[in-house]
């Protein structure tokens, strides 16, 4: 009897300390107490794990009896962990997690100069951050046109057919009405701007800040399509040292050096590359599509520290190239006189950026900035030479209160621009000096929880041409945790210059100058809508984000004949350009794979003189597929796909639709990386569709560019992390 009293306590001994036991969580905001769909919640040194559903709800099962450590996460939150001894007095345990303050710094955007993040910010901002960069510079480490025209509603608009020249489109507008900025700095306008895409390698970008439509309060004239601001790298208490070593299979080399260290009261970046391509023609054309280049640049940076309340840092930009394209057989030395058009540019750029900043205390900071930037072009093709000298500066001082629920920032800035030609023939000069003067206030107001308004105004002087008020307004409206949408507009202008995507295609060439008394303002209104709705469903995250714009650009510049037939003129056009449509973006993500699905709807068109006609080199629909497989510190695989619909050209003819693929791989270790690029596996080229060019090889007249003239072209290397 003892003994069989003795088995069955036993057994009952056994059944309690095998006991299973469940545990339900529910996952929330700490402040909103709003779910957390998506979160994780893992047991130490067990298998047992599981993701929070659309109610934040986490069922975990298979505990076993005793002391467990539980661990709670999500993406933008502070982790958290718990001991729970299993069996509990409920089954059922609220977790509360709190915003992660270190990782949303990370994301605060410096284009809108508010001290919010990208999430509370009115007005929209596209991020492409470090590793998205990392990603695009695997593909073209040379320059940063990949980058953007893989973007939605963002197209890179190739200007010469042999050279490569480019310049950027934002919604269907041309490149002049897009700004491009270098840490706040406009150094990328007027003639310094036809290069300026492909002088500028990645490799020291932090991350790049685009903002679609007016964009005008804060940096003035040229911001009415929008605004792309390059933020560079500043340096930290650890040490980086990066290599990025890269060739392709159509002759291109890029080797590229990246140091940033901070010490006590000094920080220190460093950037220099070396980046050339061979003369490449893949078609039977007889023509470059990738030109002979040989590029050098260095771009040192100073950062020093006075106090915890004081700053200074100055930099440098420098640039080197010779660019010369055009007959394959004379760039190859093996012209003769039928073979031997060329189109040369050799080009130089020194730019230097002072900043000053001094906290009065936590919530107010005085700014003050000045750059100075120099920019030589020569280009020269048979029997014509444009040479040039651009001198601008820039010089702005800004005061900034931010507090809790509203930041203001206000400030005056001036910027000059000075152009100087040296011609070699009697044909009239081109130069021209420009001064704008202006001040401007912006206030960002957030009301209520679920509504944040940003509201500014400018006034410039633009000496020749007179005073312009620019006025913008931009609301963020929360609706839920899920669902949030903004909304804006505003006011902007240009002021004329020789230097527009018409003019540069041909090289200038019999281009009278503009001057007040023939030209004016080119201004403009415009607004967008967006509505942005993220969730999980499980495991699969879910991010949709439907954006509709709409912009109108009064007596644009538009290039005209005159009396004399090989002499044209800008002038202000008797209409209007506007460009309409939407911007649908779709991002999923599930385990290690992530797809992103861009779709954009472009009308753009002219009417001039009350007769319309469709906006050239525009592509109505576009659209932008991209699956990446990413095992943190291990691999990255990429599968690109990219549609163009048909472009009118300049000539009324229509170009042909096309597809672009593309497949990228890296290998990652701790110190280095491989990485091998497959771009345009399909070999779309423009050439394929049809020639390029009419007359004579001698003599050839290009045709607008609106497709790849490269082809198929592998690309691989080495990055090093030392």
């Amino acid at each position: 009897m003892k003994k069989a009293f003795g088995i069955v306590l036993l057994l009952l001994i056994s059944s309690v300390a095998t006991a299973q036991y469940t545990l339900t969580a529910i996952i929330r905001d700490a402040v909103s107490n709003q779910p957390l769909p998506g979160a994780t919640a893992k047991i130490s040194n067990t298998g047992i794990g599981a993701t929070a559903d659309e109610k934040g709800i986490i069922n975990l099962t298979g505990i076993l009896a005793g002391s467990q450590q539980l661990s709670f996460s999500f993406v933008g939150y502070e982790p958290q962990e718990q001991n729970i001894i299993f069996p509990t007095a409920s089954d059922t345990l609220i977790v509360l997690l709190a915003a992660d303050d270190e990782e949303l710094e990370e994301v605060v955007i410096t284009t809108t100069r508010s001290s919010r993040t990208i999430q509370s910010i009115p007005t929209r901002v596209e991020l492409i951050g470090g590793e998205e960069l990392e990603e695009k510079g695997n593909m073209k480490p040379g320059d940063i046109r990949m980058m953007l025209n893989e973007s939605t509603g963002i197209q890179t608009q190739q200007v010469s057919a042999t050279s490569a020249n480019s310049s950027i489109r934002i919604q269907g507008l041309d490149g002049r009405y897009t700004q491009i900025l270098k840490d706040g700095f406009p150094l990328y306008a007027g003639f310094s701007g036809g290069l300026g895409l492909l002088q500028t390698p990645p490799l020291d970008l932090k991350q790049v800040e685009v903002i679609k439509g007016a964009s005008s309060t804060l940096y003035g004239g040229g911001a009415i399509a929008g605004l792309v601001n390059l933020v560079s790298k500043v340096p930290t208490d650890e040490r980086e040292l990066r290599f990025l070593i890269n060739g392709t299979s159509a002759g291109g080399l890029d080797v590229n050096g990246f140091y940033s260290q901070k010490f006590n009261k000094v920080g220190l970046t460093l950037f220099a590359s070396r980046n050339s391509s061979r003369p490449y023609d893949p078609s039977d054309e007889g023509f470059t599509a990738i030109p002979k280049t040989e590029r050098y640049v260095f771009n040192p940076k100073l950062f020093v520290y006075f106090s915890d309340r004081t700053r200074l840092n100055v930099g440098l930009n420098t640039v080197f190239e010779n660019r010369i394209g055009g007959d394959i057989k004379y760039i190859k030395d093996e012209g003769d006189a039928v073979h031997s058009y060329f189109e040369k540019n050799k080009s130089s750029r020194f730019s230097t950026q002072i900043s000053f900043e001094h906290d009065f205390s936590e919530q107010n900071r005085l700014t003050f900035k000045n750059s100075v930037n120099s920019f030589d072009r020569r280009i020269s093709i048979p029997g014509y030479v444009f040479d040039g000298k651009q001198l601008s500066t820039y010089s702005e001082v800004a005061f900034n209160s931010n507090h809790e629920r509203s930041d203001w920032v206000t400030g005056v800035n001036l910027y000059t621009d000075q152009f100087r030609e040296s011609p070699s023939d009697n044909f009239v000069k081109r130069d021209y000096t420009q001064s704008t003067l202006g001040g401007f206030v912006q206030n960002t107001w957030q009301t209520a929880p679920w509504l944040s308004i940003e509201t500014g105004v400018r006034g410039d002087y633009v000496f020749d041409y007179g005073f312009v008020l620019l006025p913008r307004i931009s609301g963020l409206f929360k609706i839920t945790p899920k669902l949030s949408s903004r909304l804006g507009g505003g006011l902007g202008y240009k002021a004329p210059t020789i230097f527009t995507e018409e003019t540069e295609r041909r090289q200038f060439r019999a281009v009278l100058p503009t001057n007040p008394d023939d030209n004016k303002l080119e201004k403009s209104y415009g607004a967008n809508f967006d509505i942005n709705y993220s969730t999980h469903f499980g495991e699969l995250s879910f991010s949709l984000n439907q954006m509709f714009f709409y912009t109108r650009i009064n007596d644009p510049l538009l290039l005209e004949a005159t009396r004399d037939p090989a002499v044209t003129k800008l002038l202000n056009a008797d209409g209007f350009v506007d460009t309409k449509g939407t911007e649908t973006n779709l991002k999923l993500g599930y385990g290690d794979f992530k797809l992103f699905v861009g779709y954009t709807l472009t009308s753009a068109q002219l009417n001039e003189g009350g007769i319309k006609r469709v906006n050239p080199l525009t592509a109505k629909h576009r659209l932008n597929n991209v699956l990446m497989y990413e095992v943190e510190d291990k691999w990255k695989i990429g599968l690109e796909a990219y549609y163009y619909s048909k472009q009118t050209l300049s000539d009324g003819t229509v170009g042909k639709p096309y597809w672009i693929t593309g497949f990228m791989a890296e290998r990652i270790w701790e110190k280095f990386s491989l990485f091998v690029n497959f771009e345009n596996f399909t070999d779309t080229r423009q050439t394929r569709f049809g020639s390029i060019y009419s007359g004579t090889v001698t003599n050839p007249v290009f045709k607008d560019i609106y497709a790849p003239l490269d082809g198929f072209v592998v690309n691989g290397g080495i990055k090093l992390n030392l």
